[in-house]
């Protein structure tokens, strides 16, 4: 595991020392779960950001109409294939 050294707030570092004394926790486990949660948040956000700007492209969205009616038909052979 590499080492990481950086600087922080006072203020962040006094909450972070309580919330670590509280919980009877590693500080170093805390910033790690919240960097973690933190990352995961700004990649949903970047997803839903290029959903949407897929969104407001007509040709995508041709696109993935006609990828539904394909999946649509895949789905409804495989009922009837069921069915016999």
């Amino acid at each position: 595991m590499a080492t990481f050294t950086s600087s922080l707030p006072d203020s962040l570092l006094h909450l972070l020392d309580e919330k670590s004394r509280e919980l009877a926790i590693p500080k170093n486990k805390i910033i790690e779960k919240a960097l973690s949660i933190y990352l995961e948040q700004l990649n949903r956000a970047a997803y839903i950001k290029s959903y949407k700007q897929m969104s407001e492209d007509a040709n995508t969205l041709v696109i993935a109409e006609e990828g539904m009616a394909d999946y649509m038909n895949q789905i409804t052979e495989s009922e009837e294939d069921e069915t016999r």
